[in-house]
């Protein structure tokens, strides 16, 4: 019977290995993560999984009997932790451009544990022990400068978070990235349900100098949801830049402006209260680490190095461009009143509107009378066509690469010599399930194995550009 049980639990686990994308390498086009086959609930264990491994390939180095050397310590820690990097990648990117409810659960159920872990290498005494002697060691190593900095930015990482702390100061400070964790994890979270609430419907009349491919964008959001012959507008970044440069409402414009700018500030999803105690957390662990401030503390490794130099900078700035400001304003409060025939004080909500009109009337410059000329596949045309000039680069568009959204495409991209370098996948029109913005960032890094194989990068383009509608 026991051997019964042990057979059908061996049977199950191979079975959810089997099942899970994550526990082997990917059998795609160039090893692309297999969208398809990766559902929310392969998250969880695929993390656990390799945070376990994480925790090992940690041991093994401290285990180790050898004395610490630049290979064996330096090394192998920055090749720990492939596995939990590679599940990490595809979660937190479509955590980003494509969440959904169980995404963001998960999100939370994992930002401990993924906190927990980090803090657990950051003070692991035998690991800083290490490291330590080999950066003290560092000119017997006949060290290259790309390994001496790899030496100096380990050290230093781990220097400033934690692993000089000594006594009830390490604990305090494992509590304090744990909180941290958590309350970024929600605060990026409510950023993205608060942004889905806003469903602003206009009239005809408050539509007016709304470009026509943001009202046929609006015509079409509102049929969808079920409302055809209204027009349904949302805060989406493109759609507010939009409203605040051309509706000729002024209540309109201030309305979209307040609605944005008082965003996660009240109610269900306020990120008042996080603020603040992310500010306090991070006021706490500055002073343990021996820093007056947060900023302090975060501009030690930066080129201003100081807050001083900082508020310098800011100053001088103001002083140059203040000047230029009030002569800029005093002729777009001048320019509005003689528009409208009264006087004009030029508001938040006002500037956009008001300086784009002013442009059009000097210089006889639109914006959207350029539009037609730009369609995003030509600019894309443009801009590879550019690279290919400058650098001899290829991106050629490959269906059999899985995406993760229909708008979004791969691509293949080569050199000048047909080798390939890599995937780019452009991902341009907002939803529902992006958060607001524009950023790069990888489902793969580079990185050379130990067979000397070179695992080529899978980069991402995410944008919120206003959306194609069906003739425009």
């Amino acid at each position: 019977m026991k051997k019964l049980i042990l057979g059908l639990a061996l049977v199950t686990s191979m079975n959810i290995m089997a099942q899970n994308p994550f526990f082997e390498e990917f059998n795609t086009v160039h090893n692309t993560p297999p969208f398809s086959q990766i559902n929310a609930e392969s998250y969880p264990e695929a993390i656990d999984r390799a945070i376990a491994l994480n925790k090992q390939e940690v041991d093994m180095i401290c285990n180790q009997r050898s004395t610490p050397d630049f290979d064996n310590t330096i090394v192998a820690l920055e090749n720990a932790g492939k596995d939990l990097n590679r599940v990490l990648s595809v979660f937190y990117n479509l955590l980003e451009a494509n969440s959904d409810d169980r995404m963001m659960e998960i999100s939370l159920e994992v930002s401990p544990k993924l906190s927990d872990l980090s803090t657990s290498i950051m003070l692991n005494e035998r690991l800083w022990l290490r490291i330590k002697e080999v950066y003290a060691n560092r000119d017997k190593f006949n060290l290259d400068p790309e390994q001496m900095q790899l030496l100096q930015n380990t050290y230093d990482s781990f220097a400033r978070n934690g692993a000089r702390l000594e006594g009830a100061d390490r604990e305090k400070y494992r509590q304090i990235q744990a909180e941290l964790s958590e309350l970024t994890t929600r605060f990026g979270q409510n950023v993205l349900k608060e942004l889905k609430t806003y469903n602003i419907y206009l009239t005809e009349e408050e539509m007016a100098g709304l470009p026509a491919d943001l009202i046929a964008a609006a015509a079409a959001d509102a049929e969808a949801a079920g409302k055809k012959g209204e027009y349904l507008f949302t805060l989406a970044q493109p759609t507010y830049i939009a409203v605040l440069k051309s509706a000729d409402r002024r209540d309109v414009r201030e309305r979209f402006y307040r609605l944005y700018a008082a965003r996660n500030t009240k109610g269900e999803f306020s990120n008042v209260e996080i603020m603040k105690r992310i500010a306090n957390l991070r006021l706490e662990l500055a002073n343990l680490l021996g820093y007056k401030s947060y900023a302090e503390y975060s501009l030690v490794k930066t080129m201003a190095g100081n807050p001083n130099s900082v508020y310098d900078l800011l100053n001088r700035l103001r002083d140059a461009y203040k000047p230029a400001l009030q002569a800029e304003m005093k002729e777009l409060n001048e320019f509005a009143s003689e528009l409208e025939g009264e006087p004009i004080e030029v508001k938040p909500w006002d500037y956009s509107y008001y300086s784009n009109k002013l442009r059009n009337a000097r210089y006889s410059y639109d914006e959207e009378e350029m539009r037609p000329y730009f369609p995003l596949n030509q600019v894309e045309e443009g801009v590879f066509g550019l690279a290919n000039k400058l650098y001899g680069l290829t991106f050629t568009q490959n269906d059999s690469i899985e995406v993760y959204h229909p708008d979004v495409k791969a691509y293949d991209v080569k050199d000048s010599d047909g080798r390939f370098l890599g995937v780019l996948y452009t991902d341009f029109f907002p939803r529902d399930s992006k958060r607001p913005g524009a950023w790069m960032t990888n489902f793969r890094d580079q990185y050379i194995d130990e067979d000397g194989v070179n695992h080529r990068p899978q980069v991402s383009i995410v944008m919120n550009f206003t959306k194609p509608t069906a003739d425009k």
